[in-house]
């Protein structure tokens, strides 16, 4: 809709509705429901965790685009580690201005069953070590892949790392995970659903460390940045959307939030998942908020001396037991 051909009453009406509408979304997303998830004896390791932090930030070169050595090392990491827990480890290579850049995908479960993918890129924006954005959601994925081994699963579940979802390739057709989801799409697989596990390593405690793309979310919410955030469309989400978001709330790991709005939103389809959502695959994001929280977001104070390594293992136990537990 226009809204330069809304009379200005007419205009703050709208608006007041659709602010209405949306808390309103938010307030039935944040209802419990009574019942818990099984809890399992396998939980991720924090030495593991922030060893795994460490030699994705701690690297000669920063791993943007730019330099595609230090890429290549880091997608290398991730592939061995993948390897080693994995029915199957592959790279998914493309070409972007004559250089080959990669997705490291390792596979667990029944080949022939739906797939759920769980997703985080790799990649940093400029020169930074990117230790929120996204060294913590690329942990997640070599910790759940360990966690995985010797899992029996109902779906068959692809761990993807992606390269270039940062500027200037964010929102284009190079996308990593713009190339992993169109795959999916020509090939006709049958994709369950697909979670993006874009920062879950930041949290503060302290009053006013919490901001909202809408002001009036802090009235509902507070304004302490201490919990994690699921993020989904505001209609549309699918059954995995659903199974996925109450076994997280309901593992009672962590302080949980679910987000849905309109993509106008700021901030709601600023990871991997926008591209899942554009072939019309049910997807949704696991973020601390990024920028709405952390302010070191795509700056060179984003350092693993920030990172609250506890709660970001309590965010990947309750990624474990939603995958594990899904109908």
């Amino acid at each position: 809709m226009n809204f330069k051909n809304i009379k200005p009453t007419r205009k703050k009406l709208f608006l007041f509705v659709g602010l209405f509408v949306i808390t309103g979304v938010f307030l039935l997303g944040s209802i419990k429901k009574n019942r818990s998830v099984p809890s399992s004896t396998i939980i991720a390791d924090t030495s593991l965790v922030k060893k795994h932090l460490t030699a994705l930030t701690q690297t000669p070169q920063f791993r943007n685009h730019k330099n595609i050595d230090q890429l290549n090392a880091v997608a290398d990491y991730i592939h061995q580690t993948f390897a080693t827990y994995g029915d199957s480890t592959t790279f998914q290579e493309y070409k972007v201005d004559g250089k080959v850049y990669k997705n490291v995908i390792t596979s667990f479960g029944p080949e022939n069953a739906k797939r759920i993918i769980i997703g985080a890129h790799y990649d940093v924006c400029g020169d930074q070590q990117g230790a929120d954005d996204n060294a913590t959601g690329v942990t997640a994925l070599l910790e759940l892949a360990r966690m995985l081994k010797g899992q029996k699963l109902k779906y068959r579940v692809d761990l993807v790392a992606y390269t270039l979802e940062e500027p200037p390739y964010f929102r284009t057709e190079n996308m990593g995970s713009y190339i992993h989801a169109k795959y999916l799409k020509d090939n006709k697989i049958d994709v369950y659903g697909m979670a993006s596990v874009e920062m879950i390593g930041y949290f503060r405690d302290e009053k006013g460390s919490q901001s909202f793309p809408i002001s009036i979310l802090s009235w509902i919410y507070g304004d302490q940045g201490n919990f994690i955030t699921l993020v989904k469309k505001i209609t549309g989400a699918g059954p995995f959307v659903r199974n996925f978001i109450g076994n997280f709330k309901d593992s009672q790991q962590i302080k949980t939030e679910t987000f849905s709005a309109p993509k106008f939103v700021a901030g709601i389809d600023y990871s991997d998942h926008l591209n899942y959502w554009n072939f019309d695959f049910p997807a949704l994001m696991i973020t601390d908020t990024s920028f709405f929280r952390n302010k070191n977001y795509h700056e060179p104070t984003d350092t693993l001396e920030t990172l609250d390594t506890k709660r970001m293992t309590k965010v990947i136990d309750a990624i474990f037991l939603s995958i594990i537990h899904l109908k």
